[in-house]
């Protein structure tokens, strides 16, 4: 699962003016990356076709057990027992509801304290950025939740935060922040206001802002599924024992359809926000602390739509009421969706793509065996000097090419070149296994550099998939050597 809020980038100071903060936007360029938790990729690069998804059987076979399950909870919600099962769920979430606005807000500024403490971020962790004040806006954000009166501040510091952030980072990796940014945003302002028609829409524009965030998401699961090969490789447990290539598209179709349901019906939504916490919990779990900050307001919020009373449909209610309308909905929203998606990305970046280069590695893990997809420090412990930064897997520092060769080739010969060295050296030593595996790690970073190479470079579709596996798997490997060479304390190799 991708890190959604994860995902989102932030909020930051109420205090900023809009006319000062246009000319810091305007006044820089937007670098091309997007950052995961797990690894930077490019967003420039062209998205796989839509007609591939559409031509893959795992894809409808997730579609129709989802349609299944909305519709035998629409036909049990209209029937007398929909209303004692939301009346049992009503009971058992009334302490958390009568304090709702409470907790929510709690969350809010909680979240702005934790990334403040991480410091150096946006949104999320996943956003970095060097200037310090950032994190002092944070917790003027935080500070401002708590009085009714500037609620409406700290709203637009979170909607600064996010503007903030285009200096930094590609219009096209943001818009699955503007939603829920824009969700929170337009909850404390609503929740702050002394009109009650104001009032009670303000959970509902909390539904709406996760359920696009997640849904614009989960495409990227379609569009880039090679992004997520190293996560599987390294998190085999998340797949639940399917394979890749059916994990992959199902968990795309389970995000999108689950941010779907939670805009449906009272017993839809709150089914799916339950879905969903549980599915959250088993994703962030295993990667730590960091991992949880930025996955902890979409987490709360998912929580407060499963503890939400209300029964009211405002949007579309004729077509929600009908059983036929769950399958009208569900395809209309993944032509919406995918149709922005695709056309959106070849507006900005033309059919053929874009690949620009990041200013340096960012992402929320630092290179280690256990997070070996993490940036990595030129000269340090596992880490090659130079790395191909539009790669689509890694990135890093862009590969000087001599003047009077081709950029691959030069870039080939300097793999070759970093990697005869340690290799030599490796194979020398006194015991067999450490010679293997000292021989063993060079060559596998040879052949991960050469990989990114092609990425970088190259064009055919099956040498990139190729090249995205070797990445995938080699490191996973490297990793492991490297372990076995921790618990035989032995040195390890530089890279």
């Amino acid at each position: 699962m991708r890190c959604f809020w994860p995902a989102l980038p932030g909020r930051r100071r109420a205090f900023v003016q809009l006319p000062a903060l246009a000319g810091l936007l305007f006044g820089s360029v937007p670098a091309a990356a997007h950052v995961k938790w797990f690894a930077p990729y490019i967003v420039g690069a062209p998205p796989q076709p839509i007609a591939v998804t559409l031509a893959n059987p795992w894809f409808w076979t997730g579609i129709a057990l989802v349609l299944v399950f909305f519709l035998a909870t629409r036909a049990i919600e209209k029937s007398p027992a929909g209303e004692t099962i939301l009346a049992g769920m009503d009971r058992i979430t009334d302490p958390l509801w009568q304090r709702l606005d409470e907790f929510v807000r709690l969350v809010i500024a909680a979240f702005f304290v934790a990334i403040f403490a991480v410091g150096g971020v946006y949104l999320t962790p996943d956003l970095k950025t060097p200037a310090e004040w950032v994190s002092w806006a944070q917790l003027l954000i935080a500070a401002l939740v708590i009085p009714r009166a500037t609620r409406p501040l700290a709203a637009a510091g979170i909607i600064g935060l996010w503007l903030l952030a285009l200096r930094d980072y590609d219009i096209f990796h943001l818009l699955d922040y503007l939603a829920l940014g824009v969700g929170v945003a337009a909850y404390l302002v609503l929740e702050a206001s002394d009109k009650p028609e104001w009032r009670k829409h303000r959970f509902e524009v909390l539904r709406w802002g996760v359920a696009i965030a997640l849904m614009w998401s989960s495409l990227e699961k379609f569009a880039y599924p090679d992004w997520f090969y190293p996560l599987v490789v390294e998190k085999p447990f998340l797949t639940f024992g399917l394979p890749r290539d059916v994990f992959i598209p199902m968990a795309g179709v389970a995000e999108f359809t689950m941010g779907f349901g939670m805009i449906w019906t009272p017993l839809v939504r709150r089914l799916s926000a339950i879905a969903l916490f549980v599915i959250f919990n088993a994703a962030v779990y295993p990667f730590g602390r960091v991992d949880l900050i930025g996955h902890a307001l979409i987490m709360a919020i998912i929580v407060a739509i499963a503890a939400d009373h209300t029964r009211e449909v405002h949007f579309l209610p004729a077509l929600k009421r009908r059983l036929a309308g769950v399958p009208t909905g569900l395809a209309a929203a993944l032509l919406i969706f995918a149709t922005g998606y695709w056309g959106l990305h070849i507006a900005l970046y033309g059919p053929e793509g874009r690949v620009g280069t990041p200013a340096a590695d960012i992402a929320t893990h630092s290179y280690s065996p256990e997070y070996p997809h993490g940036p990595q420090v030129p000269g340090g412990i596992g880490a090659p000097p130079v790395r191909a930064s539009d790669a689509g897997g890694h990135a890093g520092h862009a590969m000087p090419a001599t003047a009077d060769a081709k950029p691959a080739l030069a870039a080939y010969q300097q793999v070759m070149e970093r990697m005869h060295g340690p290799m030599m050296q490796g194979i020398a030593h006194s015991d067999p296994d450490a010679a293997f595996v000292l021989g063993m790690i060079p060559h596998h970073q040879g052949a991960i550099d050469m990989a990114e190479i092609q990425l970088r470079y190259g064009k055919d579709a099956a040498n990139r998939k190729l090249a995205q596996e070797i990445i995938a798997a080699q490191t996973h490997e490297i990793g492991e050597m490297r372990e076995w060479l921790k618990q035989k304390n032995l040195p390890q190799p530089a890279r």
